[in-house]
């Protein structure tokens, strides 16, 4: 394992109040968490320090499940996260069970979260994540992160 970091930053023209409503409760988590050509389902949430997210994600798009079935992956997949820290409206950290890769033996890895109120009444949002267990799938990772967080912005702008 490794402890190289990824990280993706964003401003957004809401309020830290919105953007962790956005974060935090099953309907904003399914507006935005998924990658494009994927759904995301909250089948549980219990935002608390050692509570859980479930979620299961769903390709979608043509291009994604064609991608999905090369790589002999399954078109859904079941997320597990468990909450490490939740500071409302400033930070949220939680690790994730990455027990969904082919050949790979499960192991967890951490994504913390820090809200921060812009100048202009927005939010400065910093994601910083564990790299995964090789450099493909790190890249796979910081790919989705950067979508979902482009994702994040098309809902507060809508």
């Amino acid at each position: 394992m490794t402890t190289q970091k990824i990280q993706v930053e964003r401003t957004y023209s809401a309020a830290p109040e919105k953007i962790w409503e956005l974060w935090t409760t099953g309907a904003g988590i399914e507006a935005w968490w998924a990658p494009e050509g994927f759904t995301v389902h909250v089948d549980a949430l219990d935002l608390s320090v050692g509570g859980t997210l479930t979620y299961t994600m769903t390709a979608t798009g043509p291009e994604q499940v064609a991608f999905m079935e090369k790589a002999g992956l399954p078109l859904s997949s079941t997320s597990h996260k468990t909450f490490t820290e939740v500071e409302p409206t400033r930070r949220l950290a939680y690790s994730t069970l990455a027990d969904f890769i082919p050949g790979v033996e499960p192991y967890e890895f951490l994504t913390e979260v820090e809200l921060r109120p812009a100048a202009d009444g927005g939010t400065h949002v910093t994601m910083t994540a564990d790299a995964m267990h090789d450099e493909e799938w790190t890249g796979r990772l910081a790919a989705g992160r950067t979508n979902e967080m482009d994702n994040l912005a098309k809902v507060v702008a809508s």
